[in-house]
């Protein structure tokens, strides 16, 4: 099961302390000694040499792997205690408070963060002060975050109403939340109990969500390989060009594509790849005046006639 976000930083701030003190440590000991996957130690130690004491270069951490053997290079004084500025220290402690009031978060984490904020207050002084006037209001992804993280981490169910851009409709299910990952937007993976099926939910299409009583029991599932992308369309794949007005640019962040260029009207001219491009006929519908298929020639006649025998059926009942 993928960690949440605030275990990944608890274990990104031990992974410091570790690898400072054993330089060539291999990759496989370390991701060992975490319990995680070699893949999602490789993930953590291309975040970490963007952290530091300050954004200048010498200040980040210095950390490379050559896939087997991780090595610590900075010197000793990199390790000296961080002084915030005073407008550091005011966004850390708004950022603070913000993340204590999610609803769903753990109650321990809760409170290990309000003790660390008293003592970011102390030392803070004045800034304090002027961190109290300010405050921030997560939008909606943030609660449906602390929620899936919740019924993940207490093994319970829960209810979605979840909106398809593709169908353009809302649709109730219960689901089993399985993991939370990020592959440019935030992911819930989940055994769907509508579909009976594996599915994929992103956090900002939830419309509405509740932890239910039920416990959750998904199959035992083989977790799939992200680090290539959520959608991993193959090289061989047919490839189909469809066009869209500014109405459908959404096509560009629903489907994998090879390639989104600009229209002279606002729209998009997008390449992507499918083993079935038949099963576009669907989008092409949905997409009404606001979009077309272009190639192959075949796919676009195809959706060509399927709009017609739609429009054809409309009239009928007319």
């Amino acid at each position: 099961m993928a960690a949440n976000a605030i275990d990944q930083t608890r274990r990104m701030l031990s992974l410091v302390t570790y690898l400072r003190e054993r330089p060539g440590a291999h990759v496989s000991d370390v991701a060992r000694a975490f319990g995680i996957t070699e893949d999602e130690l490789i993930s953590d130690l291309d975040v970490l040499p963007m952290c530091g004491t300050s954004f200048r270069g010498g200040d980040l951490l210095d950390i490379d792997t050559d896939g087997d053997r991780i090595w610590w290079h900075n010197p000793d004084d990199v390790a000296e205690p961080l002084r915030l500025a005073a407008d550091e220290a005011t966004a850390l402690l708004v950022a603070a408070r913000a993340v204590a009031t999610l609803p769903g978060l753990r109650e321990g984490d809760r409170q290990a963060l309000l003790r660390a904020t008293a003592k970011l207050e102390t030392a803070a002084g004045e800034a304090a002060g002027a961190s109290a006037r300010l405050s921030v209001t997560f939008e909606s992804e943030g609660g449906v975050f602390a929620e899936v993280d919740r019924a993940i981490s207490e093994r319970r169910r829960l209810w979605l109403r979840y909106y398809s851009p593709a169908r353009d409709e809302l649709t109730e299910r219960e689901v089993d939340p399985i993991r939370l990952f990020a592959v440019g937007h935030t992911y819930m993976e989940a055994w769907c109990r509508l579909s009976e099926a594996r599915r994929t939910f992103r956090l900002d299409r939830v419309a509405e969500i509740r932890l239910l009583d039920a416990p959750a029991a998904p199959p035992e599932l083989e977790l799939r390989d992200l680090s290539a992308g959520l959608v991993q369309p193959s090289a061989d794949d047919p490839e189909v060009v469809v066009e869209v007005g500014p109405g459908g640019r959404w096509v560009a962040e629903y489907y994998p594509h090879d390639s989104a260029e600009e229209l002279p009207d606002g729209g998009l001219r997008i390449t992507l790849r499918t083993p079935a491009p038949a099963s576009l006929r669907r989008l092409a519908l949905r997409l009404g005046g606001d979009g077309r298929i272009v190639s192959p020639p075949e796919l676009a006649d195809s959706a060509r006639s399927a709009a017609r025998e739609a429009l054809a059926a409309y009239g009928d009942d007319v």
